[in-house]
This record gives C-alpha cells, sequence and structure tokens, in this order.
C-alpha cells in the first residue's frame, strides 16, 4: 500500500484495543499529532519560558521514536508514545518506565532538546567562547562515558551526570537549568566551577539569541508518521538496543533463580537476600574475574531492585542460592551469556 493509499486510523479507532492487537499497528497509522494532545500544553509551557527570557526562536516540536534533536538540525522529536494516555500506559508495559511520561521530566527534557536545538540554530558551538567552555563540538560522542558525580564543573539536571556525556550536551544541560524558571541557579552553583558556564548561557541569551536565528528547518527526521514498523517491532528493536539498560534485561534469569511467594517458598525476599549478601557476592565474583568492584556493586543493586519490582522470594535456602547468585553474576560481568526476552508474549 503506497504512502497516499494507506490507512490511517483516529485514535477512536485503536485506544480501547487489547495489547496483543495495538503491538500489530504500524507506528505511522496511528493517526498521531500534537495538537489536542496532552504534549501540547507542555510545548506551549516551553515556548512561554522562551519568551520570558525575550528568546524569539521556538524550536519546531514533531513527533519522533525517541527524545532528540537531529544533528546540527534546530527541530525537537518527542517519542510518540506521550500523545496519547494508552501509548504511555504500554511503554510502561513494555519498558517498565515512561521516559518524560510526568510534567516535571517533561519539562525537563523539553528544556534540555530545546538547548540542542537553540545551539543548532544560531551556530553557537562555531564561537571560540563556547569552545572555551564547553569543549569541542567534534569530539567523539560514546554512551558509554565516565562520569564523575561529584564533579562541580558541570551542572546537575538529567539523571546519569548526562552534562558530562558530550560538549554538545553540557551545553544542553546549562542551558535547560538557565531556562528553569523555578531553578535559582546563581545561588544553587555559586560555589561551582559550572557557573561561569551558566553566566555564559545568560549573557548569549541577552546578547545573541535575541535576534532571529541564522538556520531554521522544518525538517523532521525519524518521523512517527513515516514510521511503517509496528508497535512489536518498534519494542523489539527497544530492547535489543537497550541490552542490559533496559530495567527488565535480567527478570528471565531472576526468575530462574527466584521464584514468586509461595507456602513452599521461603518467606525471604530475594532483594533483602541481595542486599544481605552484596558485598561477599562482591568479593567473590571480581576475585574471579578480576572485574571492577564498583561494576559488581552497581549490578548487584540493579539485581536487588528489580526483584524488590518482581516480589520474588528465595526457592532455595541462602547455603544454596548464594552459588548460584554468584554464577549468575559472574556470567553477566563476563559477558559472556544472555537470557532470552520473549517478546512474543508481552
Amino acid at each position: 500500500m503506497s504512502p497516499r493509499t494507506r490507512k490511517v486510523m483516529s485514535p477512536e479507532d485503536w485506544e480501547d484495543r487489547p495489547d496483543s492487537e495495538l503491538l500489530q499497528i504500524p507506528v505511522r497509522e496511528l493517526g498521531l499529532k500534537i495538537d489536542g494532545s496532552p504534549l501540547e500544553p507542555h510545548i506551549h509551557q516551553l515556548y512561554r519560558e522562551l519568551e520570558s527570557r525575550n528568546i524569539p526562536f521556538h524550536p519546531p516540536c514533531y513527533l519522533a521514536d525517541e527524545w532528540l534533536c537531529p544533528d546540527r538540525t534546530p527541530v525537537i522529536g518527542i517519542p510518540f508514545y506521550l500523545a496519547h494516555p494508552r501509548l504511555k500506559n504500554l511503554e510502561r508495559k513494555m519498558m517498565l518506565e515512561v521516559e518524560g511520561g510526568t510534567e516535571p521530566s517533561c519539562m525537563k527534557l523539553l528544556r534540555h532538546e530545546a538547548g540542542h536545538a537553540l545551539n543548532y540554530a544560531y551556530l553557537l558551538f562555531k564561537k571560540t567562547r563556547w569552545r572555551e567552555h564547553f569543549g569541542l563540538f567534534s569530539a567523539t560522542y560514546s554512551d558509554n562515558y565516565d562520569a564523575r558525580p561529584y564533579s562541580k564543573k558541570y551542572v546537575v539536571h538529567l539523571s546519569g551526570n548526562y552534562a558530562q556525556a558530550h560538549p554538545d550536551e553540557d551545553f544542553a544541560e546549562t542551558f535547560a537549568v538557565w531556562l528553569d524558571p523555578s531553578n535559582q541557579w546563581r545561588d544553587k552553583y555559586g560555589d561551582w566551577p559550572a557557573l561561569k558556564k551558566l553566566k555564559y548561557v545568560d549573557a548569549v541569551a541577552r546578547r545573541t539569541l535575541a535576534a532571529p536565528p541564522k538556520v531554521t528547518t522544518r525538517e523532521t527526521p525519524w518521523s512517527a508518521a513515516r514510521m511503517r514498523s509496528t508497535l512489536r517491532a518498534y519494542y523489539e528493536r527497544r530492547r535489543r538496543h537497550m541490552g542490559d539498560d533496559y530495567p527488565g534485561y535480567y527478570d528471565p534469569g531472576l526468575q530462574q533463580l527466584f521464584g514468586p511467594a509461595s507456602p513452599s517458598n521461603s518467606t525471604q525476599k530475594a532483594s533483602v537476600f541481595l542486599r544481605h549478601w552484596r558485598r561477599h557476592i562482591v568479593n567473590c565474583v571480581t576475585m574471579w574475574t578480576g572485574e571492577k568492584k564498583i561494576d559488581a556493586d552497581t549490578l548487584l543493586k540493579k539485581l536487588a531492585r528489580r526483584c524488590k519490582a518482581l516480589d520474588l522470594y528465595l526457592h532455595k535456602t541462602e547455603t544454596e542460592s548464594l552459588p548460584e547468585v554468584a554464577a549468575f553474576v559472574t556470567a553477566v560481568m563476563k559477558n559472556v551469556h544472555r537470557f532470552p526476552q520473549d517478546y512474543t508474549n508481552s
């Protein structure tokens, strides 16, 4: 079926369908739009905040497959699932969380992406002063960056010390903190080296961002309106891409090690067991694998959180469970075992 003749539904056609049917629908046929959606007031709020700072450029927003501002393109992509409550519920079921699903988190992400958009619209990254404060825009991007959680050279905004990921992210995070009307950044960052970056953004806003942008576009890469894949295929792809960053990645393994509450099981929660024996397991695993203790400890904490969320209990004695858990963690740490996800029955 060609794009001109393909069927496009309205939300009323699918919002009450069971998950099994909804997952079979191609994203581009869902008939989603920002106008009239829960996203519209948040975007208007962003534009009001920009206007209050005398910034005339309002980055166009469109529905995409994730939060993004395409490289050097001053538009903001917002995940399509935020445009309808039914899809937000499906997102929570499939991915266990909804990025930007609350008003505060959505506004934080919009301010961050607006920072990218303004950077590109005014070509700030080409300016010497920008490079002096944030670094080279051409620096290599990597999903794996060594963050320093206690560094005061960077603002704290999104999780994961995201300002430290790349100079472009550093600017976007700094801009977001500066733009937030509830953030008293001069007081909060008064004795931080990051204050210089905030003052730079403040000066640039008054001097440069008050003028018309140098670059504008209506281009919408990766638009949800063009996504041929079904919702099921979309989630399968995301889970594969996220790997062990997906919150439920280790669920099949944990469900083999432990079990639900039952009369035949121990009354001890698996999460409590893992926290109690965490140091012992970390020492055992790192002694034989050579991995860093901080990495093993982080993994154990993640596993304990998932056990709590899944309400898992020991179904063997602690003595029997310890070596099995240590073997499981060792396999994960050495990256030699993968636990299959069953997406077809999600």
